[in-house]
C-alpha cells in the first residue's frame, strides 16, 4: 500500500509537473524585473550625467532634456508588468498534510513564463542602454544645436520601440496555454 502511495505521488510529480516547475516561473518574473531595471538604471544615470554636464552651461534646458530619464524609467515599468503577470499565474500545489499533494503548475508554462521574463527582461536591457547613449550625447548635442531635438526624441523613440517589443511578445509568451496536470 506505501509502495503505491510512493507510486502515485511520483506520476503526480512527473515530467509534466515535476516539483521544481514554479522555479523557472519564479526565476521568469525575476529575470523580468532585474534585467528591466537595470536598464531603466543605466539610461537614468547615462541620460542623467549628461543632464547635469548640460546643465552646468545651460540651466534654462534641464526640463526640456529631462525626456530620456523619463523613458527610462517606463522600461522599468515594462519589466514589472511582465513579473506581475508571470508570478500571478504560478500555481502552488494542493493538498498537504493528510491530503496527497497534486501539482497545478506545468512544466511547459513554466518554461514559458521563463521565456516571458528573459525576453521581457533583456529587451529593457538593450533599450534601457540604447536609452542612455542617445540621451546623454542628445541632451549634450541638443544644447549647442537646438535643431537637433526633434532627431533626438525620434532615436529615443526607436530605442523605447524595443522595450515595448519585448513587452509585447512576453505577454504572449506568459499567456500561452501550459495545460493541466495529472490528478493523484
Amino acid at each position: 500500500a506505501i509502495m503505491l502511495e510512493t507510486l502515485a505521488l511520483q506520476e503526480a510529480f512527473g515530467e509534466a509537473c515535476p516539483a521544481s516547475a514554479p522555479f523557472f516561473g519564479y526565476m521568469g518574473a525575476a529575470a523580468a524585473l532585474i534585467f528591466a531595471n537595470l536598464g531603466a538604471a543605466y539610461g537614468t544615470a547615462k541620460s542623467g550625467v549628461g543632464i547635469c554636464s548640460m546643465g552646468v552651461m545651460h540651466p534654462t534646458l534641464i526640463m526640456k532634456s529631462i525626456i530620456p530619464v523619463v523613458m527610462a524609467g517606463v522600461i522599468g515599468i515594462y519589466g514589472f508588468i511582465i513579473a506581475v503577470v508571470v508570478g500571478t499565474k504560478i500555481k502552488e500545489p494542493t493538498g498537504g498534510a493528510d491530503q496527497p499533494v497534486v501539482p497545478q503548475y506545468t512544466l511547459f508554462a513554466a518554461f514559458g513564463h521563463l521565456g516571458s521574463g528573459l525576453t521581457g527582461g533583456l529587451s529593457g536591457l538593450a533599450a534601457g542602454m540604447a536609452i542612455g547613449i542617445v540621451g546623454d550625447a542628445g541632451v549634450r548635442a541638443t544644447a549647442q544645436q537646438p535643431k537637433l531635438f526633434v532627431g533626438m526624441i525620434l532615436i529615443l523613440i526607436f530605442a523605447e520601440a524595443l522595450g515595448l517589443y519585448g513587452l509585447i511578445v512576453a505577454l504572449i509568451m506568459s499567456s500561452s496555454g501550459g495545460g493541466t496536470c495529472p490528478s493523484a
